[in-house]
C-alpha cells in the first residue's frame, strides 16, 4: 500500500529541454562534446559542493569570451514552463491528505534563482510538501544510493510503502533496488496529473 509519494521536479513538474540545453551550451562554447572535468564541476555544483561564484569561474577560465550572465544563460536554458494543471492536482493530493508528498530533485543555486523569478508558483508549488529536498541544500545526488537512504531515514519511511516518480532511469533504477515501487515517466507521452490513471495498479 503506497502510504508515500516522492517527486521529482523536473520534466515531472516543470518542463524541461534536456536536448536543446545541451545543443545550446556546445554551439554556445564552440565544443563537440563535452569534457570529463565539466561534467565533474556540474555534478559538484548541484550537489552544493562548489559555490555559484566557484562554478562561473571555472567556466570564465575556460571559456573567457563568455559573460557570467552569458553562461548563467546557457546553463538556465534547460528550464522551460511549469503548466499549471500540475499544482492544482498537487493541491488536491496535499487537501485530500491520503499520502505523504515528498520532492527529492537534482539542482542547483542558478536554477532555482531562475525558478524563483520565473515561476509565480513556485512557493505555493513548495508549500504542498511535508518534506523538499534539493541536492545542493542537502549535499546528496541522485542516483546515488545515499540521497534514497538519508530521505527513507528522515521521513521513518518504509521503502515498500513509498512511490518514487522520475524521469531518468538510473534514478529510478537505484530506487528499484531499494525497495521502492517506481514510476519512469516519459515526459513526451505522460503527465504527473493522471497518475491515478496511468499507474492505477499501484494505488
Amino acid at each position: 500500500m503506497i502510504k508515500t509519494i516522492i517527486f521529482d521536479f523536473g520534466n515531472v513538474f516543470i518542463n524541461l529541454d534536456i536536448e536543446g540545453a545541451t545543443q545550446q551550451a556546445l554551439k554556445t562554447f564552440e565544443i563537440e562534446s563535452f569534457s570529463e572535468e565539466m561534467i565533474a564541476f556540474n555534478s559538484f555544483y548541484e550537489q552544493g559542493l562548489i559555490s555559484t561564484d566557484e562554478f562561473l569561474e571555472f567556466y570564465t577560465e575556460n571559456f573567457p569570451k563568455l559573460s557570467n550572465d552569458e553562461l548563467i544563460d546557457v546553463w538556465n536554458f534547460i528550464l522551460k514552463d511549469f503548466p499549471e494543471h500540475r499544482l492544482d492536482f498537487l493541491k488536491q493530493l496535499k487537501s485530500d491528505s491520503n499520502y505523504k508528498l515528498i520532492l527529492l530533485s537534482n539542482t542547483n543555486s542558478l536554477h532555482i534563482n531562475w525558478i524563483k523569478k520565473q515561476i509565480p508558483i513556485y512557493e505555493e508549488f513548495k508549500s504542498c510538501f511535508d518534506a523538499f529536498y534539493l541536492s545542493h541544500e542537502i549535499q546528496l545526488r541522485k542516483p546515488n544510493q545515499d540521497i534514497f537512504e538519508f530521505v527513507l531515514s528522515d521521513n521513518k519511511l518504509n521503502a515498500e510503502e513509498c512511490l518514487f516518480i522520475d524521469d531518468n532511469t538510473d534514478n529510478i533504477n537505484t530506487a528499484k533496488s531499494l525497495g521502492l515501487k517506481t514510476w519512469n515517466i516519459t515526459p513526451e507521452t505522460e503527465d504527473v496529473s493522471n497518475m491515478f490513471k496511468i499507474k492505477s495498479n499501484l494505488f
